[in-house]
């Protein structure tokens, strides 16, 4: 009895001191003094004005509380608003304090409002609260750096916060609002470096500009510590929408487990549902995942997953892709590595992505593709986009890109060109793309070369030489044009600039060659009309036709140079040959204005009825003029038979001439004979 009697004394006086100390500590809080005091060092320290309009009160049993109203914070120099509170509570066990243990038993924040602003030269509104060099601590008695502390929250809730971000630089703004955080018992332990977190809760509505999102973070249970790291699943959910379009993805990380050098989670899945107006996009990833910590490296070495494309405006209307690979990270040397392999419908695909540096990125690729008809996935393009001749044009895109890598594709074709073998190095920087070397197979041949585009003043520059080619279907499917057949070497030196392909086409300068044989010029039967001349030439008129579909005249050999400048190609030295013809002309291609004007001269030099050469026995030796003129689109040719007429008029009075100087030579040969008397 004795000794329950002294403990009864013993706890009384306990209670006594600790009643004592509580009406001592409710005498000295002053929250008016306390108000004033932060207030003045804020503005002292920061040139900042904390304006705290509500109450701050004191509880200490059974927990240490205080409970702050509403409160300001404003810019550097006390004009905007930086943040607003509408209430503030935090209440700390009494008991553990005294074997130095932080035990929270309530944490909440109410009303919370910021605004940081990233201003024109980079910096942010709130560098003078994150980036000022802290004070040493003072030696002494008070000074409990480096103690051991354990933290133990009950809980933590944060109700309708918001946060602005604002960019004054690019004019944009994102604002998060209703964000709600919530978390079960959270504990750490500063001595072993663990921290266990229950029912982890984070929710957020926002706007940037004129879209709208939705943010939902949940983890049932977290574990950290140098030993052994993780939890049980981890999902982020997150919608997007705006003007004509919405997009719904969903992050799931299940089988977290790790330690302080390394992390590993059993799958990761991503999937995306989204709409671009008619298009409609999902896809589904997954992979394990492990990532070190120490190193900073993270590896997902068994990607795997599909994406679905529909759009009504598509051929085929809707598109599957599977996709298989893997994706390294070195996030100390930020680089990183992904190979991906798909088969889009007829097309396998293979690529390899290489990150050398993050920022600014730098770039390297290698692309394989078997096979693939660009034009089979296009929609049909309207008449009037077939005949728009002022397509715009913007090379600004290569602005602040560093890529290389090289394109290699088995069969491709693009715009109705049928290409075989394409291998291509590409490089971009500068603001300029060179595709050097560049060779293809196409059209019965071979071409070689380079292009290059510049976005500094729009340039453009092609260089191929173009060898043993079909020319006939290759501008057909190129030009939509029937001028020529016959195969043979094209080879092209030329440039251009401008914004649109009317003004690339009118600024056009440069070089090209032509070398074709057993050929055919479309639209024309020369021989033909050369056989109509006997009935026309006394009428000393032009007869002018259309260029006719069936029309064509045959020849061997073709050969044509041009020199090209402000959109019109100049040709002086036209050669063509055949068994009873020879061609020679001179004119222009006006490339930019879509006509020509050009003068052909035929020669008759042999007659074959096999060649299409018969009845022309009385034309041989005479030189016809065939003007060729107007739009490439309905081309009229012109045999000009006043100028054969004179031409032929000349013709007959220098043979006359010819005739009358021979046998006066004649005459001269014979007195000279009986002169000498030989």
């Amino acid at each position: 009895m004795k000794a329950l009697r002294i403990l009864g004394i013993a706890i009384g006086v306990v209670l006594a001191l600790l009643a004592a100390g509580i009406g001592v500590l409710y005498a000295l809080f002053d929250g008016d003094k306390i108000k004033a005091e932060l207030s003045r060092g804020v503005l002292e320290q920061k040139q900042r004005k904390l304006d705290i309009t509500g109450k701050l009160e004191l509880s200490v049993w059974p927990s240490v509380g205080i409970r702050l109203g509403r409160l300001t914070l404003s810019e550097p120099g006390g004009k905007d608003e930086f943040l607003a509170l509408e209430s503030a509570r935090v209440e700390v066990a009494v008991m553990p304090l005294l074997s130095k243990q932080v035990q929270v038993q309530r944490v909440e924040v109410d009303g919370l409002k910021a605004t940081v602003v990233k201003r024109k030269d980079g910096t942010l509104s709130i560098a003078d609260l994150t980036g000022g060099k802290s004070e040493k601590p003072t030696v002494g008695a008070g000074n409990t750096a480096g103690t051991p502390m354990r933290l133990d929250i009950a809980g933590i809730k944060v109700a309708n916060a918001q946060f602005t971000w604002r960019d004054e630089k690019t004019g944009s703004t994102t604002a998060l609002s209703n964000l709600d955080l919530g978390t079960g018992r959270i504990q750490a332990d500063s001595l072993k470096h663990t921290m266990t977190v229950d029912a982890l809760s984070l929710a957020a509505k926002g706007k940037s500009d004129a879209d709208a999102f939705e943010l939902k973070l949940e983890a049932p249970k977290l574990v950290v510590s140098p030993e052994n790291s993780g939890g049980e699943s981890l999902s982020l959910t997150a919608t997007l929408s705006g003007r004509g379009r919405s997009v719904a993805a969903k992050l799931l990380l299940s089988g977290v487990a790790g330690n302080a050098q390394t992390l590993k989670i059993g799958k990761l899945a991503l999937d995306v549902d989204a709409r671009f107006g008619e298009s409609a996009l999902k896809a589904h990833l997954d992979s394990p995942v492990t990532a070190n910590l120490e190193a900073q490296t993270v590896a997902l070495e068994k990607l795997a997953g599909n994406v679905d494309l529909a759009n009504p405006q598509m051929p085929m209307k809707q598109l599957k892709l599977p996709l298989a690979g893997r994706f390294s990270a070195d996030l100390a040397h930020k680089t990183a590595a992904l190979e991906l392999t798909t088969q889009f419908d007829e097309s396998k695909i293979v690529t390899k992505v290489r990150v050398a540096k993050f920022a600014p990125l730098a770039l390297g690729f290698d692309l394989d593709i078997d096979q693939l008809n660009v034009d089979k996935y296009l929609p049909p393009k309207a008449k009037e986009e077939k005949a728009a001749k002022d397509d715009k044009l913007d090379f600004s895109a290569l602005k602040g890109l560093d890529i290389d890598g090289t394109i290699r594709v088995g069969a491709l074709q693009v715009s109705k060109l049928k290409l075989a073998k394409l291998n291509a190095k590409i490089n971009m920087a500068n603001g300029r793309l060179d595709v050097a070397p560049l060779s293809v197979n196409l059209y019965e041949g071979t071409a070689t070369g380079s292009l290059s585009l510049n976005a500094n003043g729009n340039h453009l520059a092609l260089k191929q030489n173009l060898a043993g080619v079909s020319i006939n279907p290759l501008m057909k499917d190129l030009a939509d044009k029937d001028l020529l057949e016959g195969r043979g070497n094209v080879a092209l030196d030329v440039s251009s600039h401008g914004d649109s392909v009317a003004a690339m086409k009118k600024a056009l300068g440069g070089t090209a060659s032509l070398s074709l044989k057993d050929g055919a010029i479309k639209g024309i039967n020369l021989a033909q009309s050369l056989r109509d001349l006997k009935g026309k030439l006394a009428a000393k008129q032009d007869s002018t036709q259309q260029a006719k579909a069936g029309d064509k005249t045959d020849f061997s050999e073709l050969t044509a140079s041009l020199k090209i400048a402000s959109g019109v190609a100049h040709n002086e030295d036209l050669a063509m040959k055949s068994p009873f013809l020879r061609l020679a002309g001179a004119g222009d291609i006006d490339i930019g204005g879509g006509q020509m004007n050009y003068l052909a001269k035929a020669s008759v030099v042999a007659s074959s009825a096999g060649q299409g050469g018969q009845g022309l026995d009385q034309l041989k030796g005479l030189t016809v003029p065939v003007r060729v003129t107007g739009p490439f689109e309905n081309l009229s040719y012109k045999i000009e038979f006043g100028s054969l007429v004179a031409d032929a008029a000349k013709a007959k009075v220098e043979e006359k001439k010819q005739e009358v100087k021979a046998k006066a030579e004649e005459k001269v040969k014979d007195k000279l004979k009986g002169l000498f008397g030989k």
